[in-house]
C-alpha cells in the first residue's frame, strides 16, 4: 500500500457503533429487537415488514434515504440463511430501491452489504444490506474535513414521505393513525 500518502478519519463512525450497543440496554442486536416489536415500528423508523424481513431507515445515514434491509433470523453470513430468507432480503432490496426513486428521485444507487467487522459490518451477526441513494456531486469531503455530515432532509420528515409512498406502491398497509 506504497500508494496512501496520508489517512482520511472518521470520528463520526465510533458514534455509530457505539450507538449499536447502546441501542436496546443490553448491548444486543438493534434489528432483533426491532423485528420483536412492530408496535413501534415509527419510532425505529421501520418502513415495512415481509414475512422474513423488514426495511428501516439509517439512523446514521450516508446520505437521505440511506435504508437498511434485515432479515428477521440472527445470523451473519448469508451463507448460512435459508432460502426464503435471502429470496426476501433480494426482493425487498430492489423493491427499496424502487421506493427510493419514487421519493427521492435519485440519479445512482450504491446497494450492498459488508460481511465481517474487519469489512465495516456495523452489525456483523447479523446480515442486512445497503440502499444509499445518490446525485451527481453529491461525493464531498464535508464528512472529513469539517466533521460534519450534510444531510439535507429530517429523519422524520423522509419517514413519513417513503411510508406515504411504501402504501400507495402496495408494500404496506395503511399506518393505524392514517385509516
Amino acid at each position: 500500500m506504497a500508494g496512501f500518502q496520508s489517512n482520511l478519519w472518521a470520528p463520526w463512525r465510533m458514534e455509530y457503533i457505539r450507538s449499536l450497543q447502546d441501542e436496546t440496554g443490553t448491548h444486543g442486536c438493534f434489528f432483533c429487537a426491532y423485528w420483536a416489536d412492530p408496535a413501534h415500528d415509527d419510532t425505529h423508523l421501520v418502513v415495512w415488514r415481509e414475512q422474513h424481513c423488514f426495511v428501516l431507515m439509517n439512523r446514521f445515514p450516508y446520505t437521505s434515504g440511506h435504508l437498511l434491509i434485515a432479515t428477521s433470523a440472527h445470523e451473519g453470513d448469508p451463507l448460512r440463511l435459508a432460502n426464503e430468507h435471502n429470496a426476501s432480503l433480494t426482493r425487498t432490496t430492489w423493491q427499496a430501491v424502487a421506493l427510493l426513486r419514487r421519493t427521492l428521485q435519485p440519479e445512482g444507487f450504491n446497494v450492498g452489504s459488508n460481511l465481517g467487522l474487519c469489512a465495516g459490518a456495523g452489525v456483523p451477526d447479523h446480515y442486512h444490506c445497503h440502499v444509499v441513494p445518490r446525485w451527481a456531486g453529491d461525493t464531498n469531503y464535508m464528512s472529513v474535513l469539517g466533521n460534519v455530515r450534510v444531510i439535507p432532509e429530517g429523519l422524520n420528515a423522509l419517514y413519513t414521505q417513503l411510508v406515504q409512498n411504501a402504501v400507495e406502491m402496495g408494500l404496506r398497509d395503511r399506518p393505524a393513525a392514517s385509516r
